[in-house]
């Protein structure tokens, strides 16, 4: 009996190990098989049940025991045409690689005795008394773990040691192990046939299965929700047996894979399975919660009538007689599982690309996108192909051709005239004065936010080691001057020619020299402008560094703004374009620029770190090993000025800018962008 109350019988076919559920009429058709003729049937159905049929669902029975090939054949045109429908079925090896390459079961044991012997001693696990044990010893181990949480949540130790990673890589196959005998026990004790337990292998990736498959004809659905749920409570006893040898080992390897198996084990096993969209646990466990067996199958067929249905309007009935609650359940568990499908299969395209070498990868990928997401798409247009007869002018069609021409708009015609990027809104010049070498202030002159000019003094230093240095080239220069003069008297000095010219001449060049590095002490604005920052420490007395940051100061009276756009985006701005910078803080309000220089070289750092992502800002970045913010993708910087407002605020300004750019359709920059992708990838 279905969850409407409405009688439903299981059909086994042995064979092929496929169950069919069939409601009242289809159990009473097939009880009256033996009339022998079609009218027969339904005379006795009529006659002698409260059911009226008709011919045609007698033959629509037939029908659909035809296309399930369960009718005996004894013809040669029966069996001509179960021998086509199965070499029809029989992919070739390149085929069915291509279909299951991703998911392979190769069956490894046949656990039917183990099962039969077991069984007596495994039923102790099913009983209330060994339920209701379990639950005490579980509250005692969560008290005692709660009096020791702090050991318990940093226990994890074994990834220290070779021995913990062996340990544990043992320790984590075992529970999978116990969770698929957890199946195994449940649908034997059951009256399920349990043919085998072996490796599939998704993506590659190896996880143990069960083959469980009878548990459909068992007309009880709390028994089978009891065999889905069977894995994940199997783990859950091993987790707490886990637990309690935690509570019990001294500190260890040991103590360690008890704590895998406690914790992180169960809970991946949950994750893994919770989803209903594949065919895990988490969807047996759902067909059987709302009682609708194949859900995966049924949905489907309520999705694709109920799409066919908004955007045309066909008028078709649903596919099968049901509530509107089930109906809308059905539809949007399909919706759901269309979308989940994609998001997994494009993920798995991904890996697989990567997971092997460059040209196996490339086309595994074309392999994945192609089979499962691509050709069902197609499949479902054809179809709506094959039902164009039946389309007419109605609202549905009229939405979805006005969606259609919206999308087609939106993506075909160039009508983006504009495109944002991080920027940064500063004073036209700025600078930095540091020290030039090591010193020490006698005066300061100048103090933070002074407004100063062009040349006015704002530091006097005094170097004492540059000072000795002039004295002892003056005192030399000196004594060659002297040498010069008196050198027509003394016949030594005469002795030594042009000597003490040149030397003279040497000293002379050298204290002009020192004379200008002397007036770098004298720091000075390099411009007209405001002293935005001022070293704190910076007092008379003071003994600088070489070097050492002073003063910044900046020109206040105008501004420019400098945008970081994408590689993508560059051959979109002109020189001469308006912009736009919209800052962070709204308060400082809009400038209005022009674009006046385009980089072309791509910047191999980001002179603003808070614009970097690491920083919290737009620009995707990392940080390399001189923790520096470096772009991970190119980035080139647009200079704009001519700004309005031209005063600049104190401090740098983080915004958006928003560039006038040449209008470009949004399809062709996706067919630009991927056929980029694709050359950069297929490139050996």
């Amino acid at each position: 009996m279905d969850k409407n109350g409405t009688p439903a019988w299981t059909l086994h076919d042995p064979p092929s190990n496929k169950f069919y559920l069939i409601e009242w009429p289809a159990f009473e058709i097939l009880s009256r098989w033996n009339l022998g003729t079609v009218q027969n049937i339904v005379v006795s159905v009529n006659q002698e049940t409260t059911l009226e049929i008709c011919e045609q669902d007698v033959l629509g029975m037939i029908s659909f025991l035809e296309h399930n090939f369960l009718l005996y054949t004894s013809t040669p045109e029966g069996n001509k045409r179960l021998a086509a429908a199965q070499a029809a079925q029989r992919p070739t090896w390149a085929a069915w690689l291509l279909k299951n390459y991703l998911f392979i079961r190769i069956p490894i044991i046949r656990p039917a005795q183990f099962l039969k012997k077991t069984a007596p001693i495994v039923a102790l696990l099913y009983t209330k008394t060994f339920f209701f044990l379990t639950m005490v010893v579980a509250a005692i181990a969560m008290y005692l773990i709660s009096r020791q949480w702090d050991i318990f949540s940093h226990s994890f130790t074994a990834y220290r040691s070779i021995e913990g990673i062996i340990i544990v890589s043992c320790a984590i196959p075992i529970a999978k192990i116990i969770h698929e005998f957890g199946h195994a026990f449940t649908a034997h004790r059951y009256g399920c046939r349990i043919p085998t337990i072996g490796f599939a292998f998704v993506v590659l990736l190896p996880m143990l299965y069960t083959d469980t498959n009878e548990a459909w004809k068992l007309t009880s659905h709390t028994k089978r929700l009891a065999i889905s749920v069977a894995g994940i409570a199997a783990e859950m006893l091993l987790a707490l047996a886990a637990l309690w040898t935690w509570i019990l080992l001294d500190e260890g390897p040991m103590r360690s894979v008890a704590f895998i198996l406690a914790t992180s084990t169960w809970i991946m096993t949950i994750a893994l399975n919770i989803s209903p969209f594949m065919r895990f646990d988490g969807y047996f466990i759902l067909c059987d919660l709302v009682q609708i067996p194949n859900l995966h199958h049924r949905s489907s067929a309520f999705g694709r009538w109920w799409l066919r249905e908004w955007l045309f309007g066909f008028g078709n009935s649903a596919p099968e007689p049901t509530s509107t609650r089930r109906k809308v359940f059905l539809v949007l568990f399909a919706l759901m599982t269309w979308i989940y499908r994609f998001i997994v299969f494009l993920a798995i395209a991904i890996v697989v690309y990567h997971y092997f070498f460059k040209a196996l990868g490339i086309f595994l990928f074309v392999v994945e996108i192609g089979v499962f997401i691509i050709l069902p798409m197609f499949k479902e247009i054809f179809a709506w192909w094959g039902l164009r007869d039946k389309m007419r002018i109605n609202i549905n069609t009229v939405r979805s051709l006005l969606i259609v021409v919206g999308i087609a708009y939106l993506l075909v015609i160039p009508w983006e005239k504009s495109f944002s990027a991080p920027a940064t809104l500063s004073a036209f010049r700025e600078q930095q004065i540091s020290a030039p070498f090591a010193s020490i202030i006698t005066t300061e002159f100048a103090q933070d936010m002074q407004k100063v000019r062009g040349g006015e003094k704002l530091l006097q230093l005094s170097s004492p080691e540059m000072e000795q240095q002039i004295l002892q080239v003056s005192t030399s220069s000196e004594i060659s001057r002297w040498q010069v003069d008196q050198q027509t008297f003394d016949q030594n000095l005469l002795n030594l020619g042009n000597v003490p010219q040149r030397r003279l001449e040497a000293d002379i060049a050298e204290l002009a020299g020192l004379n200008k590095v002397l007036d770098q002490l004298t720091v000075r604005a390099p411009f007209d402008g405001i002293v935005v920052s001022r070293n704190d420490e910076l007092t008379t007395g003071l003994w600088l560094s070489k070097k050492e940051p002073l003063y910044i100061v900046a020109d206040t009276s105008m501004n420019r703004v400098d945008g970081y756009v994408k590689e993508q985006e560059l051959d979109r701005i002109r020189v001469g374009a308006a912009a736009r910078f919209i800052p962070d803080a709204l308060e400082f309000g809009v400038y209005e620029c022009t674009v006046t220089e385009i980089d072309r070289v791509n910047i191999a750092i980001i002179d603003e770190p808070f614009l970097a992502s690491t920083y919290g800002g737009s620009i995707t970045a990392h940080n390399n090993e001189q923790g520096v913010a470096t772009p991970d993708s190119p980035i080139f910087r647009i200079r704009m000025g001519n700004c309005f407002p031209n005063e600049s605020p104190i401090i740098k300004l983080r915004g958006v800018v928003h560039i006038e750019a040449e209008k470009r359709s949004k399809f062709v920059e996706i067919i630009k962008k991927y056929y980029a992708l694709a050359i950069r990838e297929i490139g050996f």
